[in-house]
């Protein structure tokens, strides 16, 4: 038996295509701004009259969040397929440098999400405490 799959008409393409170029320099200008106010948005702030531990610590999730690690309705969810269907965009001959850009993005996009995880046990963790907490965070 031989399958036979609709292809999506050049509409639904063009659509697809404009939004992903849209998650993408979305998720480009949030990076940046998670960059640009780095220390803003790591740290929380406990607030309440009856609590004893008031204060501020660092946190990790925003990382992930910003990454695309924390929704499916993030806009660098799963980057690495999205910038794969925009890869007909890249110029010729310069497809090699794009999977090379690709590959790293992949590779860091990882390493700091994972970087994020392990600070978020950075007190739980035996030795642990929130300067192992706040070298982490600054490695992911």
């Amino acid at each position: 038996a031989i399958c036979v799959f609709p292809q999506q008409s050049k509409a639904a393409q063009t659509s697809q295509m404009e939004k992903d170029k849209a998650n993408i320099l979305k998720g480009y200008n949030r990076l940046n701004y998670l960059l640009d106010n780095w220390e803003k948005e790591t740290t929380v702030c406990k607030t309440g009259v009856d609590n004893p531990y008031l204060g501020c610590d660092r946190t990790p999730l925003k990382v992930m969040e910003y990454l695309g690690y924390r929704s499916t309705e993030d806009p660098l969810f799963r980057a690495d397929k999205t910038l794969q269907r925009l890869e007909f965009l890249v110029p010729s001959g310069k497809e090699a440098k794009f999977q090379d850009a690709l590959d790293i993005w992949v590779e860091k996009a990882e390493e700091g999400s994972g970087m994020a995880f392990i600070s978020s046990w950075g007190e739980s963790n035996p030795g642990g405490g929130k300067d192992r907490v706040a070298l982490f965070i600054e490695r992911s």
